[in-house]
């Protein structure tokens, strides 16, 4: 499911790794990735972020969506390599939450992103 995903694959995210509810993933800062003030887009941030919260949420062979997500974006980059760790927090029959931190290559936090997932069955 996660290879399939188009958008990702676009963006240049790489999974490095998932299962029972964690993710790892990242993203190396292209120039494609720029707003007009030359740092990393939000919504760049966010798709790495969100990538990484669908990894660990459908890490257990269950089908998850987003039905909610926010982030706080805490630093702008301009280049380098952006990697997201994904948690669960809880999962239990149809609802699962998790929190996703996203660091530049020094270690600095950039974002910190809240999902809630709904679990619609197994695949």
């Amino acid at each position: 499911m996660l290879a399939n995903d188009r958008f990702a694959n676009l963006s240049g995210i790489r999974l490095i790794s998932a299962g029972e509810g964690k993710a790892v993933a990242e993203l190396e800062i292209a120039d494609q990735h720029l707003n007009g003030v030359n740092i990393i887009q939000g919504g760049a941030i966010f798709t790495l972020a969100d990538f990484t919260f669908a990894a660990a949420s459908n890490s257990r062979g269950r089908i998850a969506v987003a039905t909610n997500a926010t982030i706080s974006f805490l630093k702008g980059i301009s280049g380098g390599k952006l990697k997201a760790v994904a948690s669960e927090i809880r999962a239990g029959k149809t609802i699962g939450n998790y929190v996703v931190e996203v660091f530049d290559e020094h270690e600095n936090l950039v974002a910190h992103f809240t999902g809630t997932a709904f679990i619609k069955g197994t695949y």
